[in-house]
């Protein structure tokens, strides 16, 4: 008796089990790249940014004393870490921008390090005394054996923003 009513189970399932072709359709979806990001200071937008290299190019070509209203896009290496109130940006080639905000007018956060910036204000090239490089070195939370190390004054590239954008991701 069990195995009449086993097999007329297995009868009843193979029997409802349809033998539907299914076809392979291939979906082809537009996915667009688009990255929202945060404002700081003025709000400005991407269009119109140059990449890191053409701003580095254009760095070359800067004496002290010029100044080059610019914007460029770029990845963030470092922020201040006590408010946020300067940054450096990748120019490529171990090259770095030093960006400070105009007017002390607005902070980035300090955990925006290896995000995507957009930059927009005054590109220059100066020289950084002593003292102001162990300053940021401190700000940094460098040792002091690191801040001690800094004896020589350093030609920077400069950026002085008026608006800065940070992709929020």
């Amino acid at each position: 008796m069990k195995n009449i009513v086993l097999t007329l189970a297995t009868i009843a399932v193979l029997a409802s089990c349809k033998n539907e072709k299914t076809q392979d359709v291939e979906i082809n979806e537009v996915v667009e790249n688009t990255i929202e990001y945060a404002v700081f200071g003025d709000s400005i937008s991407k269009e119109g940014a140059i990449s890191a290299e053409e701003m580095m190019a254009k760095y070359k070509d800067l004496k002290e004393g010029d100044t080059l209203n610019v914007k460029f896009t770029t990845a963030i290496d470092e922020v201040c870490q006590k408010k946020g109130c300067w940054m450096t940006l990748d120019l490529g080639n171990e090259e770095q921008a030093f960006v400070k905000f105009k007017d002390y007018g607005f902070f980035v956060p300090k955990n925006a390090q290896e995000k995507e910036a957009v930059v927009n204000g005054k590109a220059f090239v100066s020289v950084v005394s002593v003292d102001e490089l162990k300053h940021y070195a401190k700000d940094e939370g460098k040792s002091q054996e690191a801040i001690d190390s800094i004896t020589e004054p350093k030609v920077t590239y400069s950026f002085m923003a008026d608006g800065v954008l940070i992709a929020i991701q």
